[in-house]
Formats: C-alpha cells, sequence, structure tokens
C-alpha cells in the first residue's frame, strides 16, 4: 500500500511539472499542448536537459526562468517545420489571379503588399514568389514579407537550398525554371529569394500590427488550429487587422469554419481557402492602404482566366502523407511529419468499442495509438466522433479540423463537422463543407 502511494505521488508530481512547462509554451507562443501531445513537449523537455547538462527538470526548470536564450531554445525544440512549395496549389493559381486584379485597381500607385506568416523554412513565400512571377506580374509590382517566431527555421529560409522532401506531387515544371541542382539539393535563385524579406516576429505580438502597413494579401495557413479558443479568437483579430480593405486572407481546410464564424467571409473558390472580411467596402478606391474605405471586395470583381498559372491533377486523396504539423512556427514554425494512416484492423478495432459503446476504452485505443503510431487523418476522425458522442462538441469539432488538415477531403470529418457548425447557427460553413463532402463522394466514385 505504501510503495502504491509513493507511486501516485510521484506520478502527481510529475503531472504539476509537465503543466509548468505547457503553461510557458502558452505564454511564449501560444501552444496548445493538446494539439501536438504531451510527448512531443516531454521530448523537447529531455532534449534540453540534456544540451544544458542540466541534474534534472527541476533544475532545467529553474534555469528558465533566468534565461531568455533557454526558453527560445526550448520553443525550437518543440517546432519541427515540415512543409513543400506549392502546398494546396489551388491557392497560388488564385493568388496570382488575384494579384492582377488588385494591381489593376491600383494604376501602379504602389507594389502589392503581401505577408506569410508562419513562413516556416520558406517554402510558402517562394512559392508566393514563384506563383506571381509565373501568372505575368513584373518583379517590382510586388514585395513579400515572411515572418516567424523562429529564428532557426529562418536561417533555412535565409539559405534558400532545399532537399527532394520539399518537392511534392507531378507538378514540378517550376523546380526546373527557379532552382539549380547541386549535389543532391536543389539552390533557389536569387530573382526568387530576393523578392521575400524574412523577419522574425509573432503573430501573437500586439505591436505586429501597429508597425506595419495593412496587406493586399495574408497568408496564415495551419496555424491556428494549434490553440486554444480563447488565442484562435486573439490571433485571427490581429490577422484581420493586417489584412487591408478589399485584400484576400488564405488559411488552411481545417481552419475555414473558425473563420467563417468570426467576420470572415470564403471566396468560393474550390479548394483555395480564400477569406476577406465580410464588412468589406464595395467601394473602388487607389488611395493607401490606410484609406479604409478601401477597395471593393475583390470576389466581387473577379474574371477567371481560361488556364490557371498551375493546373495539377485534382486527387481526393493526398499524393504523401499530410503531416501532424503545420508549421506551428510563428507561432510556432510547427510540424511534425505525419506517419501513414492507423492500419484497417486497429481503426476497426476501435469501431467496434464504439459501437459497442464503450466509448472510454475505445478513447484509450486511440490514445495508444496515437502514441506508438502517430497523427493520421482516420484516427483523428475516430477521436472527434467519440467526443460528438459524448456531448463535447468543441473537442470534437477541433480533431475534425484537425483530420481535415491531414486529409482535406475526408468525407465523413467534413460531414459531421457540416453538422456541428450547422448546430451552431453556421449555415454557410456548413454548406460549404456539404458541398465539399459532395464532391469528394462524386469523384470517389469516378
Amino acid at each position: 500500500m505504501k510503495s502504491g502511494r509513493c507511486w501516485c505521488v510521484m506520478q502527481l508530481m510529475i503531472q504539476l511539472m509537465n503543466e509548468r512547462f505547457e503553461q510557458l509554451l502558452k505564454r511564449k507562443i501560444g501552444l496548445d499542448v493538446e494539439s501536438v501531445g504531451q510527448t512531443v513537449i516531454e521530448r523537447a523537455i529531455r532534449q534540453r536537459i540534456k544540451a544544458t547538462a542540466s541534474t534534472d527538470e527541476e533544475a532545467y526548470w529553474q534555469q528558465l526562468q533566468v534565461s531568455a536564450d533557454e526558453q527560445h531554445a526550448l520553443v525550437e525544440a518543440v517546432v519541427v517545420p515540415e512543409t513543400w512549395f506549392f502546398r494546396y496549389p489551388e491557392s497560388f493559381n488564385l493568388l496570382a489571379r488575384l494579384a492582377q486584379v488588385r494591381l489593376s485597381e491600383l494604376k501602379a500607385s504602389r507594389p502589392l503588399r503581401i505577408i506569410s506568416i508562419p513562413c516556416s523554412t520558406g517554402e510558402e513565400p517562394y512559392s508566393i514568389v514563384m506563383a506571381l512571377l509565373d501568372g505575368g506580374l513584373a518583379p517590382e509590382t510586388f514585395r513579400v514579407e515572411a515572418l516567424d517566431v523562429s529564428e532557426r527555421v529562418l536561417e533555412v529560409a535565409g539559405k534558400a537550398v532545399y532537399g527532394r522532401n520539399s518537392f511534392r506531387g507531378d507538378n514540378l515544371g517550376f523546380r526546373e525554371r527557379y532552382f539549380s541542382l547541386e549535389a543532391d539539393r536543389y539552390r533557389l535563385a536569387e530573382s526568387v529569394r530576393e523578392k521575400v524579406s524574412l523577419q522574425c516576429a509573432n503573430v501573437l505580438d500586439a505591436s505586429l500590427h501597429n508597425t506595419r502597413q495593412p496587406y493586399d494579401f495574408v497568408f496564415c495557413r495551419n496555424l491556428l488550429i494549434y490553440f486554444d479558443r480563447p488565442t484562435q479568437l486573439k490571433a485571427l483579430q490581429a490577422l484581420k487587422r493586417l489584412l487591408a480593405p478589399g485584400g484576400a486572407m488564405f488559411t488552411g481546410p481545417a481552419e475555414t469554419g473558425l473563420f467563417s464564424q468570426n467576420g470572415m467571409q470564403a471566396l468560393g473558390v474550390p479548394l483555395s481557402f480564400v477569406f476577406k472580411l465580410a464588412d468589406a467596402s464595395a467601394t473602388a478606391s487607389t488611395q493607401g492602404l490606410n484609406d479604409r474605405s478601401g477597395p471593393q471586395p475583390l470576389a466581387a470583381r473577379l474574371k477567371l482566366p481560361a488556364k490557371p498559372v498551375m493546373a495539377p491533377p485534382r486527387q481526393t486523396k493526398p499524393v504523401a502523407p499530410r503531416p501532424a504539423l503545420s508549421s506551428l512556427s510563428t507561432v510556432t514554425g510547427k510540424n511534425t511529419q505525419a506517419k501513414p494512416d492507423a492500419t484497417t484492423d486497429q481503426l476497426a478495432a476501435i469501431e467496434a468499442l464504439a459501437n459497442s459503446g464503450r466509448t472510454a476504452e475505445a478513447l484509450k485505443a486511440c490514445d495508444a495509438l496515437l502514441a506508438t503510431q502517430g497523427p493520421s487523418a482516420g484516427l483523428f476522425y475516430w477521436f472527434g466522433l467519440l467526443h460528438d458522442t459524448a456531448g463535447s462538441s468543441d473537442e470534437a469539432q477541433n480533431y475534425y479540423r484537425k483530420a481535415l488538415y491531414l486529409e482535406p477531403e475526408h468525407i465523413e470529418a467534413l460531414s459531421h463537422l457540416a453538422m456541428l457548425l450547422e448546430a451552431r447557427g453556421d449555415q454557410a460553413g456548413a454548406r460549404r463543407l456539404r458541398l465539399r463532402a459532395s464532391r469528394g463522394v462524386n469523384n470517389s466514385g469516378r
């Protein structure tokens, strides 16, 4: 009995110590630990304890309290970026077309202003530049700022040399146009690299928008799903302040519901995940971006050309396993690569437990599978469904979004998330998700 009590006390102490580290990361970068899992946090702590030659967690904790550099190092250890060029190709196709419209409004009064936050190791902002150049824009007609909280990933972005993992899919013509092969690495052309200004910054920094002109286009994708709801809303408000009237904001597939519920309106272009401010003025203007009247919404004036800038084959499944974390960088730089989906047998066992009413056991099985095999769309869907069944709609919604992050056309996750949004009064968001689900059904039947 005594040994049992000692074990319980020890477990409680470990839990309390872990909570301290989790709260520190929450304050520093807004991280919701559940979005990455405690295993990631614990591994980062062990890594830094070893690197600093600390005797134990308590000694390392004390060092964290007096060293801003070590706090930053811990953030770096949590942030494992994973991204690639032209992720969500439809969004870059649309960007090039929107940019032409925007430039015609400005009548050469100034270059387009574009921001990528978080930018991780640079694949997104450099894709923006290549898409605009391929779309016929002259280099002097736009400029791109790329922000991230991680100095380490910014250093990689600054070198602009990438391995094969940064190039995915079948449409790699841009690699031939803009990269030179050096051994087994690809170096980006200086004409693209020089168009991007790299800076260390945090989207949650209250002063971020005060020192900048609003942007015509804001890219912030697959970031907010790693925050709790209050932090999500805080970050979204900061992003809105960065967006110029009539501009457009590019987000990730799992974040569309959050945007539509909080003052943003989708442009309605499939698989582009692009929004504008719902109350954007319809009055055209060529004044500077500080003129809050702004031009009319882009969606109302968009003329789609016969051919997009890039037209990769449409697929109902990702061509490669999607990462469990997009760039958490910025607020975290973030991303760790997802392992392949859980096996059919393992998910079938979870389904059998759920169907027999053994919800608690099914959730334990999900936790065990996540620990051993890592994130997958199918597993996150079952997490969502089990929480949905138990009446925990907030948690269910977050898990469905994570499933859609890994697999944007996961039909079941789309359908269940649509029902949740509908129950909360978000009819427009629910309709968009059902439309995506119906496209997936039609495509799968071809």
